[in-house]
């Protein structure tokens, strides 16, 4: 019996259960960001109505919302300056969609260009990187001397300031591809057409993508300018004729109208990005 005993202690414990640990997202982790921009919008609103309602600021330096709306139904009924407010906006969304256009037609394959070769690069490079930084505001005369006072003169303003954080973009966008992903293709055969369709295009999207988000924010912030040249219509050109006359509650519909085009094209553009990059971020 006892050497039975002891043979029971002997036998060997069962496994303990595997400890499970979690990890903690890094970042922001897939959170919604949502509710607290809602809750961040609703808040500024507001503020707006308090300091309006009980007159902190003067009404001409800052109307309340209840008169920045009714001017809107009013200029959306009758118009302004001499055109509806869908006609003011259709002018300005015909010159920053073309100058869009055009500057994507060319700063993405001069981006591209950039990045996979040295003498694109050390071409381009120099006069890129001369003008972007300057405002649009300082090549605005030399745009009306050489090009006078017609819609091309607005239209290359806006493409000029739209043309380097796109063309910047495709570059980085190539010169971040991982070598091995190249070497990988060589290796499997892949002619040089096959590699830039298959590994460098798809690499760069990501990063193409963002500039055109950036370009068309640029370009949205440079249309009071691209605007001030000789226009009859445009958002740009009704806040700049409402500031002439003090009228702050036009000026105030004019950025509200413009802050929410802004927004759905930096939207649409999330929406294509979702769309034709889905892998962005999730490696």
């Amino acid at each position: 019996m006892t050497d039975l005993a002891r043979a029971d202690d002997t036998t060997p414990a069962p496994p303990a259960a595997p400890k499970l640990v979690q990890l903690h997202p890094f970042g922001l982790g897939g959170a919604r960001t949502a509710p607290i921009s809602l809750a961040t919008g609703a808040a500024l609103l507001g503020l707006w109505f308090l300091a309006a309602q009980y007159r902190l600021v003067p009404p001409l330096f800052l109307p309340s919302p209840q008169e920045v709306a009714t001017q809107f139904l009013a200029i959306a009924e009758d118009g302004y300056a001499g055109a509806t407010l869908w006609e003011h906006v259709a002018a300005s969304l015909f010159r920053i969609v073309t100058a869009a256009v055009i500057a994507a037609s060319l700063a993405i394959p001069l981006g591209l260009a950039m990045g996979l070769n040295r003498w694109a690069k050390g071409v381009l490079d120099t006069p890129i990187e001369f003008y972007w930084p300057l405002p649009p505001l300082a090549y605005l005369p030399l745009m009306i001397i050489w090009l006078g006072i017609g819609e091309l003169s607005k239209i290359v303003l806006l493409t000029l300031a739209m043309f380097a954080p796109i063309c910047l973009s495709a570059q980085a966008g190539v010169r971040a591809l991982p070598i091995e992903r190249v070497n990988a293709a060589l290796s499997l055969g892949a002619t040089r057409w096959q590699l830039f369709r298959a590994i460098v295009l798809p690499s760069a999207l990501p990063e193409i993508l963002t500039g055109l988000r950036i370009g068309i924010g640029v370009g949205w912030s440079t249309l009071v300018a691209a605007e001030l040249i000789a226009a009859t219509r445009g958002i740009g050109f009704m806040i700049m004729s409402a500031s002439h006359f003090l009228a702050t509650d036009v000026v105030f519909v004019g950025i509200g109208v413009i802050a929410v085009w802004a927004f759905a094209f930096s939207y649409g553009m999330r929406l294509l990005e979702a769309w034709l990059v889905p892998w962005k971020g999730k490696s």
